[in-house]
């Protein structure tokens, strides 16, 4: 066992050492998957970042409950009755002014894009004072809060970075109204960052909603008082409603967007990574062509086939993680933080986020150039194993 171990060690480094004979072909194949591997990271960050945008802190308890049937606040409909007997169902937290829920309503406003200058639709959300409570995260960074009663904006801090006239101070002209910009506001990095808020007894009027809303947001006790919050609902006569976790609301509308960008990003990175794979085959059967005389004399010499074997594997492997490596870096310099904008297919509304490079998706881009790698060198390295020492010895 010690001698095969001092066999593969010697071939190996044997192996090693000849590397910057074949440096131009090393290094074209690691460049290779280097690039499989930015692209895989860089796709994939986009639905990272999309995912973590439309997520919530595990601690929040926060349910929505939306009309029955509805997919979407955009599709729901609640009256002011119906919105009252929501607040007043067991499992929603007492604060210092009562049961934690805002009823809200929800609407589309055309905004230009700074980036492009193209309209696009922003999420403008009116809301009741217990609103910032019930998320728990809101924070005005600047400016203040709006006062009850008046025309006033507070914006999300993705939507005042990705959409013109939303700086503190601005007015912009929507629905039948002229409101003001009198903050901006961070929600933790969340969905509610790609919005503008107002308070819901101005937004009604201004969009000729009555008396009506669209979804309840309400702050729970526990996790585990939600099921006894929705089956107070479901088994309200008065109320058809559809409740859920605001997380798993969250999750929901993000599936489709997160879903397609992951199935994009890894059929482009296969169809790279086939390129990548026949360049470290084509890179291993020009090594193993040039070192058949010297594996062929290790041969003759007594070293047994799977030393030869695994020290063409660890060639390959380590030319791959190279530029796995390299691209995972690139990819992370690239793209992590990048901020962007993309509509959310639920609600037709544009959502701000940045690319997220997680450690996951780094430790993913390594093992995807392993795999190339280890594909890519074993053929040769068989090749190599199976080569008749006596007309490897021959050759010139």
């Amino acid at each position: 066992m010690i001698s095969w171990l001092n066999q593969i060690l010697s071939v190996t480094l044997f192996s090693l050492r000849t590397i910057p004979e074949r440096k131009g072909s090393a290094f074209s194949a690691a460049i290779g998957i280097a690039g499989v591997v930015a692209v895989l990271v860089g796709v994939l960050s986009i639905a990272e970042g999309f995912r973590a945008a439309m997520s919530v802190p595990p601690n929040q308890h926060v349910a929505i409950v939306l009309r029955s049937g509805a997919d979407s606040e955009m599709t729901s409909g609640l009256s002011r009755e119906e919105t009252r007997l929501i607040g007043l169902a067991p499992g929603i937290h007492e604060g210092p002014n009562g049961p934690m829920a805002s009823s809200e309503l929800f609407v589309m406003i055309n905004l230009p894009k700074k980036s492009t200058g193209t309209d696009a639709n922003v999420p403008m959300r009116g809301v009741e004072k217990e609103a910032a409570a019930v998320r728990g995260d809101l924070r005005v960074i600047q400016g203040r809060m709006f006062e009850s009663g008046r025309s006033e904006i507070i914006v999300g801090a993705g939507a005042a970075r990705a959409f013109s006239g939303l700086d503190v101070g601005q007015t912009l002209r929507v629905g039948a109204n002229e409101w003001k910009v009198v903050g901006i506001f961070s929600g933790g990095g969340g969905a509610a960052e790609s919005e503008i808020w107002t308070d819901a007894a101005v937004l009604q009027p201004a969009y000729n909603r009555e008396d009506s809303f669209q979804s309840v947001y309400a702050r729970l006790e526990t996790e585990g008082a939600f099921q006894k919050f929705k089956d107070a609902l479901s088994t309200n006569p008065q109320l058809k409603v559809r409740t859920l976790l605001q997380s798993d609301f969250l999750a929901e509308q993000s599936s489709i967007l997160t879903g397609f960008i992951e199935t994009i990003g890894m059929s482009i990175a296969g169809l790279m990574a086939l390129g990548a794979l026949f360049g470290a085959l084509n890179t291993m059967y020009t090594v193993v062509a040039s070192r058949s005389r010297e594996i062929a004399t290790l041969r003759a010499l007594g070293f047994g086939a799977s030393p030869v074997v695994i020290s063409v594997l660890f060639e390959s492997l380590l030319i791959a993680l190279l530029g796995g490596s390299i691209g995972a870096a690139a990819a992370y310099g690239a793209f992590d933080g990048f901020q962007a904008a993309t509509i959310n297919w639920q609600s037709f509304s544009q959502i701000a986020f940045a690319f997220a490079v997680t450690p996951k998706l780094l430790v993913m881009a390594i093992v995807w150039a392993a795999v190339i790698g280890i594909i890519g060198g074993l053929f040769p390295a068989l090749r190599a194993a199976r080569l008749p020492v006596a007309i490897a010895l021959r050759e010139t």
